[in-house]
């Protein structure tokens, strides 16, 4: 069911790979809801990825972007408001990498160029996106902007790596950007802290098929899916939420605030 949320609202969709990504869930809802908006990946994602079929759908436009780039990132803005016809209303963050997980290193054998560059995807680019959003003054007033993060940021997940150090990056890149952006623009800035959820990027962390059963167990309302992120996302980057900023909004069927659920309980009784 649409309500018409986003109608007349236009932005950009980060990290949209393939038809099980959040990104490419909240494409589709955002579309549903009237919103218009430019699709970009960095060039070797769109090689692995079927983004044209998602273009094809929404009728929208990709402008490929490597997000660690000022200046991909600088004609990104130019090239989005020239083909949306205008300034932004909202954008969605949703990117993530490390190397040192791809590469089988432990947490305590990091090799350091690759925990540089996958806090430079994964964290500080959302730093770089904002501050070329900012500095070309290309959204409006009462825009969104949204990142998506993970609760290792607050609490010690053994397998997530060096991405539970990305994601603390990232939440407070979302705080004071936010600051500054709401108090001078007008524009909100906030982190969703979602559910394990089985995209292609979560697949690649070990042990986690264990983890996301562990979590369905643990969460009174059971693990949010990749729609009810998409969902989730579309009212934060509508009207309804104009006083939210600053904020890690947890989306994860209560796991955050469970210590232990019955069902844990009797696993471990048996």
């Amino acid at each position: 069911m649409s309500y018409n949320l986003l109608k007349g609202k236009k932005g950009i969709i980060f990290g949209a790979l393939d038809e099980n990504s959040i990104a490419w869930k909240t494409a589709e809802r955002v579309h549903a809801e009237g919103g218009e908006f430019v699709l970009t990946n960095a060039p070797i994602a769109m090689r692995m990825g079927q983004i044209k079929d998602l273009a094809e759908k929404t009728g929208s436009e990709i402008v490929p972007a490597d997000a660690t780039s000022e200046e991909d990132l600088a004609n990104l803005v130019v090239k989005s408001t020239e083909i949306l016809g205008g300034k932004l209303d909202f954008v969605l963050h949703s990117i993530g990498m490390s190397v040192n997980v791809r590469k089988g290193r432990a947490y305590t054998d990091e090799k350091y160029d690759f925990t540089a560059k996958g806090w430079d995807v994964s964290a500080l680019s959302f730093h770089k996106v904002m501050q070329s959003l900012y500095k070309a003054d290309a959204m409006n007033e009462w825009g969104s902007i949204v990142a998506l993060t993970y609760m290792a940021a607050q609490r010690t997940f053994p397998d997530y790596n060096d991405m539970a150090d990305n994601k603390a990056y990232l939440e407070s890149v979302a705080r004071s950007f936010g600051y500054f952006y709401g108090k001078e623009k007008k524009v909100r800035v906030n982190t969703i802290s979602q559910s394990p959820t089985a995209t292609t990027a979560g697949t690649g962390v070990k042990g986690f098929d264990g983890f996301i059963a562990y979590a369905e167990k643990m969460s009174p309302l059971g693990n949010a899916s990749a729609q009810d992120c998409a969902d989730y996302t579309v009212s934060l980057f509508s009207d309804l939420t104009r006083k939210v900023t600053m904020q890690n909004l947890f989306h994860d069927g209560g796991f955050s605030n469970t210590g232990v659920s019955q069902e844990v309980i009797e696993h471990f009784s048996e």
